[in-house]
């Protein structure tokens, strides 16, 4: 065994061998020099005191004024300054309080959680949930990079252990929101090698959701629906791809459809967009019947219409080939979205094979070709399952509300995805109340692997009646 010793460093190496085995090497020692060592900590202490100075100046600020100020003596300066200070910040925060919480308040909440909460316990948290790791017998975490806060949640960005995935932290999530006193957390990863752990400290989506105000202006870009669990509206994108609702009885799929019909109104007054419902329960679309440009209720009359929507696609395809490769929504060339509600009743349910297959090679023609020249499908169904509807995959923007059973949710937004956070199936419901967890749901879109927790607006049948009065009575 050879062992080269490099200047200044001392090697302490053991070799043993006895007769009746192989020979056995013993681990080389590598004592690095004291000094080395401690030029290292104090660039470690330098760096970090840096950072620290960077990212909080103003609670790095107020004890070194303090302290100044008190090794003068200057007590009346020292409250003169306090009371003025707190009065401009009180007048600041009346006249703008927006600003102020961006600014000021909610920075310095920030880091007194950050010093307090996350600080304090990120070393038992991160052992206790495997995400620590141990290398010749030190000890190794995650770095905890920045805390931000709002009204709503708490943000934490992480720099992860080299070697890491998003997928350690997502498995792990029960731990974390666990260790940190919060009742849930969302797992995202902004670019290779960071995270980002969203921890909601007030649930924006617990209460029912009033329905979102029409349109002023006539387009057919993303709709709006409700509230993200951050707080923000959430818009759907309707044109341009084909969206699957999926969700147990009473789980609120009403709620999403006439949220989109009610965002596209304007645009079909305009004449750039049309929408197509199939109802084949009879219960739903059929209150708002006046609203949809055509309307289908039996099993024959929904092949017919979505016949006439594949012939529709054909003619346009024509018409773009070698012109165009995407559609323009105009006048001539309407939007045109296509809804069916249960469309399970259409594919698995319909005892009349011949309907069964038309309308199964019509929706899968038009999921695979439709969106391209304008023609879109909103499909909503209660029974995820293949056999159910097999062209389930063919539908890039999956919404699951509350599922019956775990297996569902991977089955409706794809696989892994209730172990990034979609937790379809623990949706609330009360016996009671049905408003409780109605139009919530977890959103996978296409360009976006991590679901997205949202709340539809209700929209009453009193809304939808309105609705009726001011756009029922168009002329088509």
């Amino acid at each position: 065994m050879i062992l080269r010793k490099l200047p200044g460093q001392e090697i302490v190496g053991v070799v043993s061998t006895r007769p009746d085995t192989t020979v056995v090497f013993a681990p080389t020692v590598v004592r690095t020099p004291a000094f080395i060592a401690i030029a290292v900590w104090l660039w470690r202490l330098l760096a970090g005191s840096v950072r620290t100075v960077w990212r909080h100046p103003i609670a790095c600020a107020l004890p070194i004024v303090t302290g100044w100020l008190y090794s003068f003596g200057n007590w009346q300066l020292l409250a003169f300054l306090a009371a003025d200070l707190s009065t401009i910040a009180g007048l600041v925060a009346w006249a703008y309080p927006h600003a102020f919480g961006r600014w000021v308040g909610w920075p310095v909440i920030a880091w007194w959680r950050w010093m307090v909460v996350y600080r304090r316990k990120w070393q038992s948290v991160m052992v206790m949930a495997g995400l620590a790791g141990n290398f010749g017998g030190r000890l190794y975490l995650p770095d905890l990079v920045r805390v931000r806060c709002d009204a709503r949640c708490d943000t934490v960005r992480v720099r992860m252990l080299a070697g890491q995935a998003v997928e350690d932290f997502s498995d792990h999530a029960p731990n974390l929101s666990n260790g940190f006193g919060a009742s849930r957390v969302r797992i995202t990863s902004p670019k290779p090698g960071w995270v980002t752990l969203t921890f909601p400290r007030a649930d924006a989506l617990a209460k029912v959701i009033p329905a979102m105000p029409v349109p002023e202006r006539a387009w057919v870009g993303p709709v709006e629906i409700g509230l993200s669990e951050d707080g923000v509206v959430f818009r759907l994108q309707v044109h341009g791809t084909h969206v699957l609702i999926a969700g147990a009885t009473g789980s609120g799929k009403g709620s999403w459809l006439w949220c989109i019909v009610r965002g596209l109104l304007p645009a079909c007054v305009a004449g750039i967009a049309q929408i197509w419902g199939l109802d084949p329960k009879l219960m739903e679309l059929s209150f708002g019947r006046e609203l949809f440009d055509r309307y289908a209720a039996t099993p024959e009359q929904c092949a017919e219409l979505l016949e006439q929507a594949v012939a529709l696609m054909q003619e346009r395809a024509h018409r773009y080939a070698g012109v165009r490769r995407n559609h323009l929504p105009t006048a001539d060339d309407p939007f045109v979205l296509v809804v069916v509600d249960e469309v399970a009743f259409l594919t698995a349910y319909q005892p009349d094979k011949g309907l069964r297959l038309r309308i199964s090679a019509a929706l899968a023609t038009l999921t695979t070709q439709g969106r391209a020249v304008g023609i879109a499908v909103v499909a909503a169904l209660q029974d995820p399952r293949k056999e159910i509807l097999n062209i389930r995959n063919l539908f890039p923007d999956k919404v699951a509300l509350r599922l019956d059973e775990p297996s569902q949710v991977d089955m409706v937004l794809g696989d892994g995805a209730r172990e990034r956070g979609a937790l379809a199936d623990q949706i609330p419901r009360h016996p009671d109340d049905p408003s409780v967890g109605a139009g919530e749901a977890y959103v996978r879109l296409e360009n976006s692997p991590d679901p997205i927790r949202v709340r539809a607006a209700y929209v009453s049948d009193a809304d939808i009646a309105q609705m009726c009065d001011w756009f029922g009575g168009r002329s088509w």
